[in-house]
């Protein structure tokens, strides 16, 4: 193979390999965000009644 090919492989392989050193880090190691959830009691229908 050619130093062209060698250098593309390289970047190809360096690229991919990082990708996936960030997913696992943005799966692993993050805090996963506050989740708001609402109950029927907060929720108010007196306006999506109709009249």
């Amino acid at each position: 193979m050619t130093l062209g090919g060698w250098i593309i492989m390289g970047l190809s392989v360096g690229l991919v390999t990082a990708l996936f050193a960030w997913c696992l880090y943005r799966v692993l190691v993050r805090k996963p965000p506050v989740e708001k959830l609402h109950g029927i009691e907060d929720i108010d229908t007196q306006d999506t009644e109709p009249e």
